[in-house]
């Protein structure tokens, strides 16, 4: 069996799963290979990453296995956040921090469930420019993680509270939602 090649399917797989992550037991039903081999892969992984010039590492937290960026790089990282607020959100974007001001706390399955399209970009994209946080985990099934505005959300808006949102008519339709959403969140699309 070439085990380089379930390596780098165990990397990805890793890289898919973001700050979730993964145990040992999910890795192994996925790729068909016994915890024993995947255990062995992820020391391999985590091998080549400490003794590289890389710029990622391994991290085991609750038996979930993630990658995460070495902390000895963190200036460049702070930089690049720093861009990031610089430039504008796509529609994307300002769909999902509507959909998450307004339902909050709300799951990743949640949101793509009202956008109808997978959300793993503009979460990702909304979260590093500090406009949503991770808030729990709901307790279901999976304990997936769930999403509320910051408090620089609510700077950047001029809010007081979550409360001061413009309210939503429960008879109006989805298109005027997102309308109604979209003219709210211009203000941050223009900037």
């Amino acid at each position: 069996m070439d085990l380089s090649h379930y390596k780098a399917i165990v990397e990805g797989l890793l890289f898919v799963s973001g700050s979730d992550g993964l145990t040992i037991n999910q890795m192994s039903s996925i790729t068909e290979l016994d915890s024993k081999t995947i255990e062995h892969l992820l020391n391999e992984l985590k091998f080549d990453y400490e003794n590289a010039s890389r710029g990622i590492q391994i991290l085991e937290s609750e038996k979930h296995f993630y990658l995460a960026s070495k902390p000895e790089h963190a200036e460049y990282f702070r930089k690049l956040r720093a861009d990031v607020h610089t430039s504008k959100l796509t529609q994307a974007s300002l769909e999902t921090l509507a959909i998450i001001a307004y339902n909050q706390p709300i799951t990743r399955a949640e949101i793509e469930e009202i956008r109808g399209v997978k959300s793993d970009r503009p979460i990702q994209t909304i979260l590093s420019r500090g406009l949503i946080e991770e808030v729990g985990r709901k307790n279901t099934i999976g304990r997936p993680m769930m999403f509320g505005t910051t408090l620089d959300f609510l700077t950047y808006f001029g809010l007081r509270s979550i409360d001061e949102l413009p309210p939503l008519n429960d008879q109006i339709n989805e298109d005027e939602i997102n309308d109604e959403a979209s003219l709210y969140f211009d203000k941050l699309k223009d900037e």
